[in-house]
């Protein structure tokens, strides 16, 4: 998928490791987030931060030094890629900030629509932010003495955030997990072998540091975390709003061995590989996935349509997803670079082509004439989301109708585009079949339009950038 990203959550409590066991579980999360990284940490009385730019690798390079540094019980981490503001290190999270009840440092996986309106609200008033990202309002609003003195505190901010968010917060005595009133991000809850809690986007999470998964964060819930165990509260009313979970976690963004929404990602994965062989069967040779993404899917439409499955791609893992890329030019070279063509496999045969999604086309080109060079007789493509229609305000990186091929060819046009000689999409209800949950669970805005949180105002990547320079060229847009 020729396409951007998410971010990536975790914390852990009362563990005198909790520095490490961080640091391992942000590696096992890195595909959520590549731009940048950070981990505060405290001692139940003062916070430690330390962020930088690039992979978790890079940032705490000089391994036990930094690790060292930061050793304390409690910690959080976080792994970016942006969503709103621009790639600084001012941006890199957690954010640490000091207000009238002392620290707090805040990590933050999703898109807050209204985050522009409250931001100016605030300058109005006088106040100063050091970042241009839409997490830092959050901070605000927590230290605004009205809403201070409320029983709790941070319950009444919550209510005031619009959008989609899953929030780690770590004072120094405590981690408070919280999640949109819609569920639109994941975040599940843990416990490790000596007795610890944890939270994490993603379960692959805690298989890195061998905790046991639990349950979810329910959607509206906060979860706090003290020395005293585990303690709920809603910021809303239980069951009073349809959850509107964000399905590209399963078809996209979340790695196969976790488990997203109750279910595992590489079976909804596969079962969608078997709807699209139902829905558009051909008569091939082999089947090849577009890794990694695309692999279990590619599996089950081989399963269900009794075509061989093979590896007619290579991927390097030195190079990282190919949405990085600020600029057309450099995605189109880290497709080369991260993808190479096994010209055994596909040389006079009829491929099909498995991939998890179709955004602007232009990556989806180069790996179809790639396969074209390699001999490949007829290449079938099959995509196991449906053509993608409409910008995404949730935290997914491609918010302009322009950029969306299918929004300005149709399923011809873009045969033609891509150069196949096939192509076919899931359905919309097929792609919610594979899933147990019912389909109205799920967010379908980038498909068919239905907002689950309406978008009423202009909303933009770098809305917030008024004084600054940023890295790329993306413009605000109008619904």
């Amino acid at each position: 998928m020729d396409k951007k990203e998410n971010c990536g959550l975790f914390g852990i409590f009362g563990d005198p490791d909790a520095a490490e066991k961080t640091f391992y579980a942000l590696h096992s999360l890195q595909h959520r987030g590549q731009e940048s990284a950070g981990m505060a940490t405290s001692n139940g009385q003062v916070i430690n931060l330390h962020v930088g730019m690039g992979h978790t690798s890079r940032v705490f390079r000089s391994g036990k030094d930094v690790l060292t540094a930061l050793k304390n019980p409690i910690a959080i981490g976080h792994v970016r890629y942006s969503t709103s503001g621009s790639r600084n290190l001012a941006n890199a999270q957690p954010l640490l900030s000091e207000y009238s009840r002392g620290q707090v440092a805040v990590a933050h996986n999703g898109n807050l629509i209204n985050a522009s309106l409250l931001r100016d609200e605030y300058e109005a008033y006088g106040n100063i932010f050091k970042s241009t990202n839409d997490t830092e309002i959050i901070i605000h609003l927590l230290a605004k003495p009205s809403h201070v003195s409320k029983p709790d505190p941070l319950g009444h901010v919550l209510g005031h955030l619009q959008g989609a968010f899953s929030l780690l917060f770590l004072f120094p005595d405590r981690i408070e997990a919280a999640r949109d009133a819609y569920g639109i991000r994941p975040l599940a809850i843990g416990k490790t072998k000596n007795g610890c809690y944890c939270f994490a986007s993603e379960t692959c999470a805690f298989d890195t540091i061998d905790a046991e998964y639990i349950r979810e964060v329910q959607p509206g819930e906060i979860v706090t975390l003290d020395k005293d165990g585990l303690h709920s509260r809603f910021f809303v009313k239980p069951g009073n709003i349809t959850p509107a979970h964000c399905i590209f976690e399963h078809i996209y963004f979340a790695k196969q061995s976790s488990y997203i929404f109750g279910e595992n990602v590489h079976e909804v994965r596969r079962k969608c590989g078997e709807q699209l062989a139902k829905e558009h069967p051909v008569d091939a040779d082999v089947v090849i996935p577009v890794p990694d993404s695309g692999t279990s899917a590619a599996i089950g439409y081989s399963d269900q349509s009794k075509i061989r499955f093979d590896m007619g791609f290579v991927r390097s893992h030195y190079v990282g997803r190919t949405f990085i890329a600020p600029s057309q030019d450099t995605r189109d070279l880290a497709v080369k670079l991260k993808l190479s063509v096994v010209k055994e496999i596909v040389k006079g045969k009829r491929v099909v082509v498995v991939d998890d999604s179709i955004v602007r086309g232009t990556t989806t080109k180069g790996k179809i004439n790639a396969l074209r060079n390699a001999g490949a007789k007829e290449i079938h493509m099959r995509v196991s989301c449906p053509p993608v229609l409409h910008p995404c305000f949730y935290g997914v990186d491609f918010p302009t109708k322009e950029e969306l091929v299918a929004n300005n060819k149709t399923l011809d046009q873009i045969r033609d585009y891509l150069e196949v000689d096939t192509l076919g999409y899931i359905s919309l209800d097929g792609m919610l079949s594979c899933t147990s949950l019912p389909k109205n669970h799920f967010c379908s805005a980038c498909w068919s339009g239905k907002y689950p949180v309406p978008v009423t105002t202009v909303v933009g990547k770098f809305m917030n950038e008024r004084y600054q320079m940023h890295l790329f060229d993306d413009e605000p847009v109008q619904l």
